[in-house]
């Protein structure tokens, strides 16, 4: 019994059995399972009320932290670049794939006799988000409050970078500006705690609502497509994520996902990078990178380095479009290329997350009917996963390389920490 008990002492084994147990519950019992779905929105509704604060603090954290605005400035830029060509390069891994493996080639779509009402809630709300200018303008916040209050990470993004500017121009010791905004910091990432304790719970309740609702047999009929997607992901990450790793930081990518296997198994089972925002930015800081560099990288990284988010989003389109017979030029993929490197940025920003960010870049693209995306919507929820884990391996990744691109990585701490 201790032998047992000592195995399911950890979270991510906790999280695991609570996983299994959801399974079986939504298949076996699915009437039973969906009703469990408030606890699965619960969970997610604590995490969310938690990010607002923890980005906003982590940012200015990092960026008063920083002895030179310069310095500050330097980080950021090379994170900015970083993120792009990272989210390009998994926008075209995913054109590729799609192309080469033609997931949506055996379809034979009537779309006269397709009905999209299952999906008319998320074309609706694609066609109400705003254009390039409108999306800019978008970041602005309609006051100081509403960012929070509404959970706009680049709304924060903004205020973060404002407000911590602001107050480094003010004639005063650093130190002193820095005591309170980490004490802050603290009782956050401390609260956060508090809720990932409900962790297993969460992803019982999750796992048990995705399978008792959509079935197990909705896999079935679009697995190639999602057999596609988590390849393409793997891929990614061990071929492209781990070559940076390695050749950045001389550790494997396995290596680091063991290190990192509570958060990912959360994850897994709340399809919510969120989550597990606050446990990033303490585990990478214990890696040995430093905390200016974490507390920049990590959150921006949440709107602006979303990997998975770019796979699913040329995948899923591309998917649609040999299903319904839709033919695209070497022009109208670049374009469509260059649409969804702008649109992947809001994900994190809409309510839906990637696929209402699907349905406007096909709104916005036209060549591809948005109505096609109720062929993905009963295996979106399983896709969820995939891009989710993709996105937080991308960030923890990008921390890593920019900190030691910067010399911000205490090498011997890294090696004591994690075994290649």
């Amino acid at each position: 019994m201790g032998t047992v008990l000592r195995f399911f002492k950890p979270l991510y084994a906790q999280v695991l059995l609570a996983i299994f147990v959801g399974v079986i519950l939504g298949h076996y019992e699915a009437d039973l399972a969906v009703k469990f779905k408030p606890l699965a929105d619960g969970f997610i509704a604590l995490v969310k009320m938690l990010i607002p604060p923890v980005i906003f603090l982590a940012i200015v954290s990092g960026i008063l932290s920083v002895n030179q605005a310069s310095k500050a400035g330097k980080v950021g830029g090379f994170a900015f670049l970083y993120f792009m060509l990272m989210t390009t390069f998994a926008l075209v891994v995913g054109v590729l794939v799609s192309y080469f493996l033609e997931p949506g080639a055996g379809f034979t779509v009537d779309l006269s006799k397709l009905n999209a009402s299952a999906a008319s809630a998320y074309i609706d709300s694609a066609k109400q988000q705003p254009g390039v200018i409108g999306f800019l303008l978008h970041i602005i916040p309609k006051t100081f409050v509403s960012a929070f209050s509404e959970g706009n990470i680049l709304q924060i993004l903004l205020l973060a970078l404002l407000f911590s500017f602001a107050l480094g121009a003010l004639k005063q010791d650093k130190q002193v500006l820095l005591a309170p905004i980490n004490s802050l910091n603290n009782v956050f990432f401390r609260m956060m705690d508090y809720v990932l304790k409900l962790a297993p719970l969460g992803a019982f309740a999750a796992m048990a609502f995705s399978v008792g609702h959509f079935g197990l047999a909705v896999l079935g009929q679009l697995f190639f497509l999602l057999a596609c997607f988590y390849i393409t992901c793997i891929v990614f990450i061990f071929g492209v994520l781990g070559a940076v790793l390695w050749f950045s930081c001389g550790i494997s990518m396995w290596s680091l996902l063991i290190y990192l296997r509570d958060e990912l198994l959360i994850v897994l089972a709340t399809s919510s990078s969120e989550s597990v925002l606050a446990r990033i930015i303490n585990k990478l800081e214990a890696l040995g990178a430093h905390p200016d560099v974490v507390r920049l990288v990590v959150p921006t990284g949440y709107s602006f380095n979303l990997d998975g988010t770019a796979i699913y989003l040329t995948m899923a389109a591309l998917f649609i479009a040999q299903a319904t017979q839709v033919e695209l030029s070497m022009q109208q993929v670049l374009l469509l290329l260059g649409l969804m490197i702008i649109t992947s940025k809001g994900a994190a920003t809409v309510a839906g997350g990637g696929f209402i960010t699907l349905a406007a870049t096909l709104a916005a693209f036209q060549l591809i009917p948005v109505e096609g995306i109720v062929l993905i919507l009963g295996i979106d929820r399983f896709m969820s996963e995939g891009r989710a884990m993709t996105n937080v391996i991308g960030n923890s990744v990008a921390a890593l390389f920019i900190a030691g691109r910067m010399g911000e990585l205490d090498k011997r701490v890294l090696d004591k920490m994690i075994k290649t």
